[in-house]
């Protein structure tokens, strides 16, 4: 607590701030990425146990999880596009991995049926030597629907416990403060990463986990379309809690079956090249896009009414209905049609460890959703071409665009002079550098021994 305190403080200091606002705080490290989550971790378990046993004294009973801890945690990974981005409303197949970026929470059950939530989180991660953190101020609720938080990142939580309830099961009071290293606003899925967690972490604490998997994920979009105003699909969800270690998954998100594909690129890695451009999913413009998919379906159905969603088309059905479609329409069919195939292809060649096709598929993927499906911007563009450039073997927007990172297939030996350039000519066109993220492909949801 007094090694948090100090850094907090400091931080508070320097930034005018106070700590009933929440105190941003930088901390200058010479930093291994282990040593820095031990030491996250043990600074959220401490926020939590100032709770107990400060804030309210007699008011808990905890659950003993862990041999040697009186506080459960739970973890999940992030979920990040890794080539497709062809709409869920599409019913086409989807291909994910769980990164092993973290969201942990950690939890003491009480008497009562109010929540106390607070976080500390993480706003960037980088290679160099800054590392900055959020502290959101204590939060209480209830959980009736009337005792909804006003706090954006409150609802989340709120959010989940009201769908788990909804599900039968028995939620009560809890005290709670979660942590983690996905970056906010760079298209990681963040939300789905913390909804995740919290689903799996009650299911165990109140529900018996008696909700199954599909069911949790379930939960976290159904918080996100009636909490927190955002009418996503599930693939966010799911790859947060089916993540596996040295695995993409292909959803269909017709049907929800799933198949896992082996990702051991041996001589490659994968980096995330955050454009610190802010990832917010524009409403408008992605209702417009399902709204163009919609009226490519419709045409095509007069001749082909069997044909309910674009992944039942072919390019020529597309051609067939040219004419009675807007040009903006056919672009975003084109893309979906095309981006559906390309998922095929990819899983054949992570099959045969066939990774220069995976990466010929990511370019052709980001070529799509700048010029087709018009979703990239100047920056990702940019750090696309920047990749071209520097010999990486593949390179796409990762998440719904409209900012965010991409995605890089690279070479082992061509690493370092790729991100070094990079950053050398985005800071130079744009006057900042971006984000470096060096990525494990890990499990999803699940309780720390």
């Amino acid at each position: 607590r007094d090694g948090w305190a100090k850094r907090r403080c400091a931080g508070r200091d320097r930034a005018g701030g106070s700590p009933e606002r929440g105190a941003r705080c930088v901390k200058r490290v010479g930093w291994d990425a282990a040593a820095w989550k031990e030491d996250l971790l043990n600074d959220a378990k401490d926020t939590l146990l100032r709770f107990t046993y400060e804030t309210r004294p007699s008011a808990h009973s905890f659950l003993n999880f862990i041999c040697k801890e009186t506080i459960p945690q739970t973890i999940t990974t992030f979920r990040e596009y890794f080539i497709n981005e062809a709409r869920w409303f599409d019913n086409a197949w989807m291909l994910d991995p769980s990164v092993e970026a973290f969201v942990v929470m950690l939890d003491s059950i009480h008497d009562n049926e109010t929540i106390n939530s607070t976080s500390h989180l993480f706003k960037t991660l980088t290679t160099t030597d800054v590392i900055s953190f959020y502290f959101l101020p204590l939060r209480e609720f209830g959980l009736n629907e009337e005792d909804a938080p006003r706090a954006s990142w409150a609802r989340y939580i709120f959010g989940v416990c009201r769908e788990m309830i909804k599900r039968g099961v028995d939620v009560k009071g809890f005290n709670t403060a979660f942590a983690g290293d996905v970056p906010l606003g760079a298209g990681m899925s963040s939300s789905a990463a913390l909804e995740s967690t919290y689903a799996f972490a009650l299911n165990e604490l109140f529900g018996e986990n008696k909700i199954d998997k599909f069911e949790l994920a379930k939960v976290g979009q159904a918080t996100e379309h009636n909490y927190c105003g955002v009418n996503c699909g599930i693939m966010d969800q799911f790859a947060s809690v089916f993540g596996k270690a040295g695995s993409l998954i292909r959803l269909d998100c017709r049907s929800l079956e799933y198949q896992y594909f082996p990702f051991h690129p041996e001589g490659y890695r994968l980096v995330l090249m955050d454009s610190v451009v802010k990832h917010e999913l524009a409403s408008s413009a992605y209702n417009k896009r399902r709204q163009s998919c919609e009226a490519a379906v419709a045409a095509i159905q007069k001749k082909h009414p069997h044909v309910e969603f674009l992944r039942d088309c072919t390019m020529a059905m597309l051609e067939e209905a040219k004419a009675d479609i807007s040009a903006e329409d056919y672009m975003r069919a084109e893309y979906v049609i095309e981006e559906i195939q390309r998922v095929l292809d990819v899983c054949e060649a992570l099959e045969k460890d066939d990774y220069e096709t995976v990466g010929k598929k990511m370019y052709e993927t980001h070529h799509g959703m700048s010029k087709l499906y018009e979703v990239s911007c100047e920056e990702l563009d940019f750090l696309n071409d920047c990749a071209k450039e520097y010999g990486v073997t593949g390179s796409r927007v990762m998440g719904g665009g409209f900012g965010g990172c991409t995605i890089n297939l690279v070479k082992d030996e061509l690493y370092d002079n790729f991100v070094e350039k990079t950053k050398a000519a985005f800071k130079a066109k744009f006057g900042r550098s971006p984000k470096v993220y060096d990525v494990v492909i890990g499990d999803g949801s699940r309780r720390l021994e």
